[in-house]
């Protein structure tokens, strides 16, 4: 690929990304009804039709954003993954620790995913991104969970690893609100703490705190 054909996908991306940030920011401030094309635009700083090139419809332009939105959440939980030791435990209570605690943890970011999930029941584009995006923090989730039981000599057969995985999802999606929504009700490190002895239970497992 030549240096000018880089530079225009480049360029591309970049303007993608940020009318995917503009539209995050207006549902961020008046829910899912405030992302208009017209106040996308405006808030991009581009023109209404410049959208057209990027996104067929506003639909697709805001089941991309949710679909930014989650991906984030679920890098973030696995940020800093590499630094751990090989064991699975260990990176297991790292994953756990990172899914309720900043930047995972934030209010804006719930109010997004709150003001999106009223779109799923109703939209089949956004039905599609929440589906592969839970699937894909469920899915890391499981093969963590596995990884852990095998190391303790635990059952690690895949019903049992995909039940606890649900379960487990469910128990941090919980905890990932509460805190995002109310986070001066919880002293500093004592969500981290909720969330990985809440798992171990579930798991009947040993996790460090």
């Amino acid at each position: 690929m030549t240096p000018r054909r880089t530079f225009k996908r480049e360029g591309e991306e970049a303007r993608r990304a940020a009318l995917i940030d503009a539209t995050l920011d207006c549902i961020a401030e008046g829910g899912p009804q405030a992302a208009t094309v017209r106040a996308i635009a405006l808030k991009a700083g581009v023109t209404p039709g410049l959208i057209k090139h990027y996104f067929d419809t506003k639909e697709d332009l805001v089941a991309a954003a949710h679909e930014t939105l989650m991906t984030r959440l679920t890098e973030a939980s696995a940020a800093a993954l590499d630094d751990l030791p090989a064991d699975p435990i260990a990176r297991l209570t790292g994953f756990i620790a990172n899914a309720v605690t900043p930047p995972v943890v934030d209010p804006r970011a719930m109010a997004l995913w709150a003001a999106s999930m009223q779109l799923v029941p109703r939209d089949a584009a956004m039905r599609d991104v929440h589906e592969a995006t839970y699937l894909a923090f469920r899915d890391r989730l499981e093969r963590m969970i596995a990884d852990a039981l095998r190391a303790a000599g635990k059952p690690h057969d895949k019903p049992t690893t995909r039940a606890l995985a649900i379960a487990g999802n469910a128990l941090l999606d919980g905890l990932w609100i509460e805190a995002s929504v109310l986070p001066d009700q919880f002293a500093q490190g004592e969500m981290r703490s909720i969330a990985i002895r809440a798992l171990a239970r579930l798991l009947d497992l040993k996790l460090p705190e």
